[in-house]
């Protein structure tokens, strides 16, 4: 079984991933940012580097999904291809950080890409205010996140939004954190496990 972790930046999905690995005993999978070759120079000069990025994002999600279903094992995925070809780079290129050459182009590969790809058996998508993103993004203290600006956050918001609305390829679990401090309170954890629970026995 296949379980993916979507949300915005700052909204908890590698915390819940590694707890709900912990708890149910899954493999994980989770995104690439230690080694990404592209990020600390893609938050320096955005326009530059937006398109490298997503490329190399978009490949590395792919592999990711590949590996997932080589596996007789259930895994948890922390975070999704759709959010790169529906949230972030649709994202860049409004902002006139990408090209139209380069995002036609992009989204032709991922276009391409998906055709191959199996979806989610349970997508959960956690949903959160800018202020708690924040809080998040500050608690953990990245570096090369200090410089993200809050119209930034806002607009990856209102894309998360849209795309969750519509989102029609399988189960979907949407999980408040501005009511839910699953990191700290083991209660608000209990709730989003009985609720996976709920959905999960609805697979078979």
């Amino acid at each position: 079984m296949h379980i993916a972790i979507a949300g915005n930046i700052g909204a908890g999905k590698t915390t819940l991933t590694n707890m709900l690995s912990r708890h149910y005993g899954w493999d994980t999978h989770f995104e690439d940012v230690e080694q990404n070759p592209y990020l600390n120079d893609f938050y320096e000069d955005m326009q530059r580097w937006s398109f490298n990025l997503q490329v190399y994002f978009l490949n590395s999600r792919f592999s990711q999904i590949q590996e997932i279903h080589a596996q007789e094992k259930t895994v948890i995925q922390d975070r999704t291809i759709y959010e790169d070809a529906y949230i972030f780079a649709p994202n860049l290129h409004s902002m006139g950080l990408m090209t139209t050459r380069d995002f036609e182009n992009y989204f032709s590969l991922f276009n391409l890409m998906d055709s191959f790809v199996k979806a989610p058996d349970l997508l959960i998508y956690l949903r959160a205010s800018i202020p708690t993103l924040v809080n998040h993004i500050q608690k953990r203290g990245r570096d090369y996140e200090e410089s993200i600006r809050l119209d930034y956050l806002k607009r990856l918001n209102e894309r998360y939004e849209a795309w969750v609305s519509t989102y029609d390829k399988g189960k979907l679990l949407i999980i408040d954190i501005d009511n839910n401090n699953f990191t700290d309170n083991p209660e608000d954890l209990g709730k989003i496990i009985q609720s996976i629970d709920a959905e999960i026995h609805g697979l078979f």
